[in-house]
């Protein structure tokens, strides 16, 4: 194998995290910001991009962190190392509710697609790249879905659904329409692409956005049924206007209350 071969255990149902447990001289390479703890003994290293191209040289870290500013994330990665005798557990954390997927890239044929924001962790010589999408659709409806990262080796890896996460396996022509923000991956063979959802009153009164993410077998397919932008949304429109406190949450009494104090904001 060119990745590290590590063992794992997840932890939780709403809000999981994963341990993770390395032989000595095994690591794992994970986005900044996902660490939630690790034993005396692993050694914590910043590097350019994935890590996977360590041994191309200065050039090849270069081009591997710039793939990963053209989706919108860090330059840099933090790996972790075991660099003593036993073994030593890492531990990573879910960014927000939801289902923490191991990915096994020797049984996808080595490669995993997947929305840019999904990405946990994964063994150390795991590489993480960019999917570029050939279809002028995607690019221009596409919305989270134009540019995806692609896990290609060997080893495993982690990625995150939101809320429920659903497993879809799709069978040679089979389709299945998705909203573009709830993929979270699929495999190498599945036929992505963007439809219009067609129809006026669908267009202008249904609410639901202008196009669907259509995706054909043969393959698997992983959709999560609370996508961070959505979740985000919602926080947002919840929000009361100037920082202030919301009185009456969740009553009718709210609006009124507002009214008596001077507030009129609704």
């Amino acid at each position: 194998m060119n990745a590290h071969e590590i063992d794992y255990h997840l932890y939780g149902e709403e809000m999981q995290y994963v341990e993770i447990e390395l032989d000595p001289q095994e690591g794992v390479v994970a986005e900044a910001g996902s660490f939630m703890m690790m034993d005396d003994g692993i050694k914590m290293e910043t590097i350019f991009g994935d890590g996977s191209t360590k041994n191309e040289g200065f050039l090849g870290s270069i081009l591997g962190a710039g793939k990963r500013i053209l989706t919108g994330e860090s330059l840099f990665m933090t790996a972790f190392y075991n660099n003593v005798v036993g073994k030593r557990k890492v531990s990573f954390a879910s960014p927000y509710p939801g289902k923490i997927i191991p990915i096994n890239l020797k049984e996808f044929g080595g490669k995993f697609i997947c929305q840019k924001d999904a990405f946990l962790c994964a063994a150390k010589g795991v590489s993480i790249g960019i999917e570029f999408s050939k279809r002028l659709g995607r690019g221009l409806f596409g919305g989270e879905g134009f540019i995806m990262e692609k896990l290609e080796g060997d080893g495993m890896a982690f990625v995150h659904a939101g809320g429920t996460m659903a497993k879809k396996v799709l069978q040679a022509g089979e389709i299945l329409r998705v909203d573009t923000g709830c993929i979270v991956g699929f495999t190498q063979h599945v036929d992505y692409d963007i439809e219009f959802i067609g129809g006026i009153k669908n267009t202008i009164f249904g609410g639901e956005g202008l196009f669907f993410a259509k995706l054909q077998g043969p393959g698997t397919v992983y959709i999560q049924s609370l996508p961070f932008s959505r979740l985000a949304g919602r926080v947002l429109a919840s929000a009361p206007q100037g920082g202030g406190k919301q009185k009456g949450e969740g009553s009718i009494l709210g609006g009124l209350g507002n009214l008596i104090d001077g507030d009129n904001r609704f």
